[in-house]
This record gives structure tokens, sequence and C-alpha cells, in this order.
């Protein structure tokens, strides 16, 4: 709210719900960079392993979470403040999240 901040005391699960979207989303891109960054090491043991495709699926699970995650939270928000305050919007911090959807998409295609 413009000048005013609010807690949301109503519904606590729609918080943990996004939380741990995007905490399973940060995991899924973390192992996506790792394994990336093992593409580009010659082990014998890893030959017949695809890197690139491994990573590129995992930057694509990560979309989905945070996808998952900013759905849940927009949702939840706007049903919460539609009903209840008249002037509201979100922040900068929300259009961030969406970008990431964006970012984690195209990261997760493979030339």
């Amino acid at each position: 709210m413009p000048g005013k901040c609010f807690p949301h005391a109503d519904s606590i699960a729609y918080w943990d719900a996004t939380r741990a979207f995007m905490i399973l989303s940060l995991l899924a891109c973390f192992f996506g960079i790792i394994i990336g960054i093992m593409a580009f090491i010659h082990y014998s043991s890893f030959d017949r392993f695809d890197k690139t495709f491994a990573a590129g699926i995992l930057f694509f699970i990560s979309c989905f979470f945070v996808m998952l995650a900013m759905a849940v939270y927009t949702g939840v928000t706007i049903n919460y403040y539609g009903k209840r305050y008249g002037s509201w919007r979100f922040s900068w911090s929300y259009i961030i999240g969406w970008v990431a959807v964006v970012l984690t998409f195209f990261s997760g295609l493979n030339p």
C-alpha cells in the first residue's frame, strides 16, 4: 500500500508455498550451473553423460518452479488485496520475479 505496510496475517500457507518453490528453483539452477561448468571438464567416465542437456533440463525445471512460485504469489495477493484495499500495486521485486521466469527459460535452451 502506498505509504503503509500491512502484514499478511490471514493466510501464511501461500508464503510457505512461494518460499518452497523459490528454494527448489534455486537448487535446480545451482545444480544446472554446476553441471554446465562440468561440461568443460573432460573425464572419461563422464563422456556418455550429456552435461549440456542435463543442465538445460535443470534450468527448465528451475523455470517451472519460479513460475509456480510467482503464480501462487500473484493469485493469492490479488485475491487478498483486491477484496480489502482499493489502491495497491506490485513493487520492483515482483517484476524481477517474472523476469527470472523468462531468464531461466532462455538459459535452458541449448544451441
